[in-house]
């Protein structure tokens, strides 16, 4: 046994010691408000080699370097700093919002790299929206009200206002309003429904935003365009009507057409009548003779 323990001592004394860089996060998730600094934690250990390669890329399908052989680049030149292998970017916008990776290369240890990634998500408040709202419809006509905040993270939801009243959707009311599409619909407009619309966005970041409010107005089809529908609507029953007369006139062969047939009998006129008989030929000869 002593044997035994003397050279598992031995063995342990000659083997390598395994050198390795390690990388992490105190914080691999980071929200700030807009136009903030945002402070990218990535501390690192190494066995040996005290001045590793410290580098920051972002990733993704437009994955580019944001520090790289001790200098910055694109745009977080004058904006972003280093403090150990911490990223500090300075009035963050919705654009620095994404993933980022820190790698440390440490040349001297036996496993020399080691990476972390940090996700950077940048709240913004409401912004003021793009309201869509007709200047006139006609009564009876459906209608549908659109209302849009592209810029405000977490995303906007929306309520809408006529005449300075909110809006609230129930069983009873001619219209349904959608608060996360900004949508405000109407299956049949009526005279009631006319007045100053607009739409209000906000979130949990910032007061909500407001668009400048815009006149409905909903009016009667004129008298010469009821005329005109009307018109119309009689032409095509009419057409339609004689569209299935004729198919009913084909189906039963009144439509056919009836081809006439040559006589196979040929006319012959009637032969002329014979010279009238002579009777006695001697009393004829006699009395043309004496005659003579």
């Amino acid at each position: 046994m002593k044997m035994l323990a003397l050279l598992l001592l031995i063995t342990l004394l000659h083997s390598p010691i395994c050198l390795s860089v390690t990388v992490s996060s105190s914080k691999p998730k980071v929200e700030v408000h807009e136009h903030t600094d945002a402070v990218l934690a990535c501390e690192f250990k190494t066995e040996k080699d005290q001045s590793p390669r410290i580098e920051w890329k972002t990733t993704g399908k437009e994955a580019a370097f944001v520090y790289f052989n001790k200098k910055f680049s694109g745009r977080y030149v004058g904006r972003a700093k280093i403090e150990g292998a911490t990223l500090t970017i300075h009035s963050v916008t919705q654009k620095d919002s994404g993933q980022y990776r820190c790698e440390v290369t440490a040349s001297q240890d036996r496993v020399n790299f080691g990476e972390v990634t940090v996700t950077l998500n940048v709240l913004v408040p409401p912004h003021v929206p793009s309201c869509e709202v007709p200047s006139s419809v006609f009564v009876g006509s459906d209608l549908e009200l659109h209302c849009k905040d592209k810029l405000s993270v977490p995303p906007a939801t929306y309520r809408w206002y006529k005449d300075s009243k909110a809006l609230t959707a129930t069983a009873d009311t001619p219209y349904s309003i959608d608060t996360n599409k900004g949508t405000l619909k109407f299956k049949s407009v009526s005279k009631t429904d006319a007045g100053m619309y607009r739409c209000e966005s906000s979130n949990s970041i910032g007061a909500p935003k407001s668009c400048v409010a815009q006149q409905l107005k909903v009016t009667e089809y004129p008298l010469n365009m009821t005329i005109l529908i009307a018109g119309a609507a009689g032409f095509l029953m009419l057409l339609t009507f004689c569209c299935i007369c004729v198919c009913v006139c084909r189906r039963r062969g009144c439509c056919r057409k009836h081809k006439k047939t040559k006589s196979t009998k040929s006319f012959n006129p009637p032969p002329p009548p014979p010279p009238p008989p002579i009777r006695n030929l001697k009393n004829y000869k006699q009395t043309h003779s004496f005659m003579i």
